[in-house]
């Protein structure tokens, strides 16, 4: 027998200590259960039921039991019963209520669905919770209980802006989108991570794990406009909702096997990607943004896309990100107030292409920007997070340049 099965209790009718109190012992004389540790007791208002409910008294509890999931959540309903607990309208007022949260690491989709489907979502079973096994983690998340309780917290902890924010980014295993991930992860964001590699996918994800991020992956080809609209769906179904969504995948058309297509490919390359891509993740789940009342979307331009430059590649990118530009600028009329939509446009980045430029290149970038330097994947993820962050409230429609001051 061993423990780390984790209940939650809550009363709001009658004596409320009296009956946590009072389903604490009868949790103990239950053949085969242990009741090992218990937090303190937390006032909690009631969510959701009529009005006028009184306040709880929400407690969490570890158990050790060798029963099984079921026979454990039978003893809980035969205790709820025994305190006169009535189901009637969903969220009602009761004199008892316990929840099956964690059993161990097992996870389960039937009754009892195991985690509680819902505890994320609850600060009232949280709290407790992290009071009393802070750095547990949640098998599905892999982010601790303390974390998590973070995240529901009224007033963001200091230093985690984003604290529960939901975000997408596409194009997040390297560069600059996986510098805007690790960014918003760093600033308490919850992170889909999107790419084309399963391995540099899971790499990624498995990282921000490590670093107490609930993040996930979801591998989709965004040349294919199928995959896009399925991209869009599983982002928003994974979490509920999605606060953030970061458009930064590109076709990368200066490097690699794509260096080496036609003109005409390589344009259909950046119109299927950085175009309609964008145009397709940005409509279908800006709409479902501004539907859920609130939410903001950031976009990849060029800071060269409106002034030009020499060659194929100037010719190719300015079209792109013109496009990409001109339709932010259309989205955020059209999806104001309730969403914000931005467009980060970076100058000399450096990126794969960037590392491997020849010396030439090397001399014209430091020439054309007056801080004389490349930038860094890193000099755009403080954008971003700055124009995701609060401290951005009266920013939308805009096209930010992150260009060291570049000139011509």
């Amino acid at each position: 027998m061993s423990g780390q099965i984790y209940i939650a209790l809550g009363s709001n009718l009658g004596d409320r200590r009296a009956n946590l109190d009072g389903a604490l012992q009868a949790l103990g004389a239950v053949r085969g259960v242990t009741v090992d540790g218990v937090s303190k007791y937390h006032e909690t208002e009631a969510v959701g039921g009529p009005p006028g409910q009184g306040k709880y008294l929400n407690a969490a509890a570890e158990l050790s039991t060798n029963q099984a999931p079921e026979e454990l959540l039978k003893a809980l309903l035969d205790i709820e019963l025994n305190f006169g607990r009535v189901r009637s309208e969903r969220n009602a007022p009761r004199t008892l209520d316990l929840d099956l949260l964690l059993y161990r690491e097992l996870v389960r989709v039937e009754d009892p669905i195991l985690p509680h489907p819902r505890m994320h979502e609850r600060s009232f079973v949280l709290e407790p919770l992290a009071e009393l096994a802070p750095s547990l983690k949640h098998p599905v998340f892999g982010v601790s209980i303390k974390r998590l309780a973070e995240n529901l917290r009224p007033t963001p902890p200091i230093g985690l802006p984003l604290a529960g924010k939901k975000a997408l980014v596409t194009g997040a295993t390297s560069g600059i989108g996986r510098a805007i991930a690790e960014a918003f992860a760093a600033a308490g964001a919850w992170i889909i991570v999107h790419g084309r590699n399963a391995e540099r996918i899971t790499g990624t994800v498995d990282e921000l794990r490590r670093q107490d991020v609930a993040s996930l992956g979801i591998r989709a080809d965004l040349r294919d406009p199928r995959a896009c609209e399925s991209l869009a769906g599983s982002a928003w179904e994974a979490w509920g909702h999605l606060d953030i969504l970061v458009c930064n995948a590109g076709a990368d058309t200066l490097t690699g096997a794509s260096a080496n297509l036609s003109f005409d490919e390589k344009l259909a390359e950046l119109w299927a990607v950085d175009v309609r891509g964008t145009l397709t993740l940005s409509r279908v789940i800006g709409d479902r943004m501004k539907q859920n009342g609130h939410g903001l979307i950031l976009t990849m331009g060029w800071d060269q896309a409106e002034t030009g430059m020499e060659g194929d590649s100037g010719q190719l990118f300015g079209a792109a990100k013109n496009a990409v530009m001109g339709f932010t600028r259309s989205l955020a009329v059209t999806l104001a107030p309730e969403v914000r939509v931005n467009c980060l446009a970076p100058g000399w980045i450096k990126t794969a292409w960037g590392a491997n430029a020849s010396s030439t290149w090397q001399k014209r970038v430091r020439r054309e920007t007056l801080l004389r330097r490349w930038g860094t994947p890193d000099d755009v993820a403080k954008a971003a997070l700055w124009l995701a962050s609060p401290d951005a409230a009266f920013v939308t429609g805009q096209i930010i340049r992150i260009n060291g001051g570049a000139v011509r």
